[in-house]
């Protein structure tokens, strides 16, 4: 019985290896094994997207619509260029970009696989201004462009399925009521909203990752620091959802300070910011309302080697 279970296991190995593949994180260079395809995971993000956007209500207020759809196409057309200019085509070719401000007092702020990011109302009196804003842009972002959702999937597949089962589990996004199942516990979507199923090393990666795609798209990544501060008092050290599973504030800080060399050297020149006071109405200044993404100079993409 013992030489039959260590055969079981053997070959559960040799499905796992075959069926996954091995895809490398963008800037961290750290490699994941993932048991999805990406048509697979864009395809149960989309379903679970819609039906979640059937229910939330867009915000009213245009001023702070604008400004979240401003900042999020900013560091998107950054992170793009990024990505193509390091010969990652394929992996742009995924992303269908959207940013939408929805009614709900919750601190919160997702994103969806493939790049259908969801801001809270409840999260601008916190952020404050537009580079703070993209602080928490940015961090979504790059649970994307990580494909943090994914690497949950995968997991979760190894966890929750036999290798007997595995073949039928990655059937197919829209035959596999498994495959679903794991899909609806990772996005975490309901009528009560988001709260994406990441782990803390996932939430630490996006946080390294978040401050750096702010940087390249021309905001002072050093208002990371006071955002996060501001957070942990706005949401009692991290009672919320979306901080459930983040490292805890002291140790977010301590380690935002440590990647802000790297960030800072892709960091090419701020923008006015455009502050957004505790009752949520913005008030842009007239220097920030004279800038946009169009009219700054293509910034100069400054690789830095993996640590």
């Amino acid at each position: 019985m013992r030489t039959i279970k260590w055969i079981f296991l053997l070959v559960a190995v040799a499905v796992f290896t075959s069926c996954g593949t091995t895809s490398t994180v963008p800037i961290t260079g750290r490699k994941q094994s993932l048991m999805v395809s990406d048509q697979q995971v864009l395809s149960l993000s989309n379903q679970q997207y819609q039906e979640y956007m059937k229910t939330a209500k867009p915000s009213t207020n245009a001023a702070n619509t604008a400004m979240v759809k401003r900042v999020g196409q900013r560091l998107a057309s950054a992170v793009e260029g990024y990505m193509n200019s390091h010969g990652l085509q394929s992996e742009v070719a995924n992303y269908r970009w959207e940013f939408n401000l929805v009614q709900d007092q919750q601190v919160n702020a997702f994103c969806m696989p493939g790049g259908k990011i969801v801001v809270y109302e409840g999260i601008l009196p916190v952020t404050r201004d537009e580079p703070s804003l993209a602080i928490v842009l940015g961090h979504e972002i790059a649970h994307a462009v990580a494909k943090h959702s994914a690497e949950q999937m995968s997991t979760a597949i190894k966890q929750q399925y036999g290798a007997q089962a595995l073949s039928m589990v990655l059937a197919g996004a829209g035959a596999s009521s498994n495959l679903q199942s794991i899909a609806g516990t990772v996005f975490g979507l309901g009528a009560k909203g988001a709260s994406a199923k990441y782990s803390r090393n996932h939430e630490s990666e996006a946080d390294h990752l978040g401050i750096i795609f702010a940087a390249m798209a021309g905001y002072d990544p050093q208002v990371a620091v006071g955002f996060w501060q501001r957070m942990s008092q706005a949401t009692g050290g991290g009672s919320t959802s979306w901080l459930s599973t983040h490292p805890s504030d002291a140790t977010r800080i301590q380690q935002i300070q440590g990647w802000m060399p790297e960030a800072l050297q892709y960091y090419q020149g701020g923008v006015a910011p455009a502050s957004v006071p505790a009752s949520g109405k913005s008030v842009t200044s007239k220097k920030s309302a004279k800038t946009s993404p169009a009219s700054k100079k293509p910034m100069k993409t400054i690789h830095i080697k993996s640590k």
